[in-house]
């Protein structure tokens, strides 16, 4: 079985288990090597839940029915606003949006649109890809549409086995891993590795999880489990604000989802950690960490 499980973000609908394969293992495999630890292929599996997303029967391809700005909820149109302040905040290629821009009114919408078009992250997502993302997230979170949130779980948990020690999410994959964690609090699971997370979002997504994470003052009375290597205990991710592109989750629930510093407590670019070596850099230490010390 898969000592690492990888859950995939938005925008995988055309993806299988093997081809997400082909592109994570190898990655994560070469990643831990370099910082030290042993990884084979075939200890790494991904979870997919993409396919849920696209129409029965079909194959999402060009002629796929069009979303418009107008037809984005407040859900959505929320959703982008929260990635555009995000990506001006760390990129500074993208102007920061102002409450006039943020006002729910298709304009407002397209001009989000063009600010992200302009950001390294989203520049090679086209516009009918980028809402197509905010409607999967939406989808996710649908009351209406519980069996997509139902299956997705299910995906991760046949995924998971006895030996699976470590998960990887990212984006809207960290929440299905969180709340796979949360509901199989049997589950051997040691460590979950999130990136570029909307977990810290709120009311969006973190009011939104469940179950509901711990507040503040309960996490801190719970169990915290062991941080593998030297640096701070995690802080609860409602103290965390924002997503943040690279965030280590420790432990496992039921306690609250948490972020970290790097090792030793520096700061991203101080310091001797192996957060120097770039923003994925800490995830790839924690994890060969983790997996170094079996």
């Amino acid at each position: 079985m898969a000592q690492v499980v990888c859950v995939h973000g938005v925008g995988q609908q055309r993806e299988t288990e093997q081809t997400l394969h082909t592109v994570w293992a190898p990655a994560l495999c070469g990643g831990v090597a370099l910082a030290g630890g042993q990884l084979a292929e075939a200890q790494v599996r991904c979870a997919l839940y993409g396919d849920l997303f696209r129409p029965p029967g079909r194959h999402l391809a060009a002629g796929d029915p069009l979303i418009r700005p107008e037809d984005l909820d407040r859900f959505e149109v929320d959703l982008l606003a929260e990635w555009w302040a995000e990506a001006a905040r760390t990129d500074p290629a993208v102007l920061a949006p102002d409450a006039r821009t943020l006002a729910r009114a298709p304009r407002s919408v397209q001009t989000a649109l063009r600010a992200l078009s302009g950001s390294r992250f989203f520049a090679a997502l086209g516009e009918r890809a980028l809402m197509r993302d905010l409607r999967q997230v939406r989808d996710y979170f649908d009351i209406h549409k519980p069996e997509i949130r139902q299956q997705a779980l299910q995906r991760v948990s046949e995924a998971v086995g006895d030996d699976t020690q470590v998960l990887v999410g990212h984006s809207l994959g960290s929440v299905v891993a969180y709340e796979a964690l949360s509901a199989n609090r049997e589950w051997p699971v040691r460590m979950l590795v999130t990136l570029g997370s909307p977990l810290g979002i709120p009311n969006l997504i973190f009011d939104q999880l469940q179950p509901a994470p711990l507040s503040a003052a309960d996490a801190g009375r719970g169990p915290r489990g062991r941080w593998p290597g030297p640096g701070r205990l995690a802080t609860p991710m409602s103290q965390a604000g924002r997503s943040n592109p690279a965030r280590v989750v420790t432990p496992a629930p039921p306690c609250a989802p948490t972020r970290t510093t790097p090792p030793g407590g520096a700061s991203r670019g101080e310091g001797a950690s192996p957060a120097r070596r770039g923003r994925g850099s800490a995830v790839i230490w924690y994890t060969a960490h983790l997996l170094r010390r079996r």
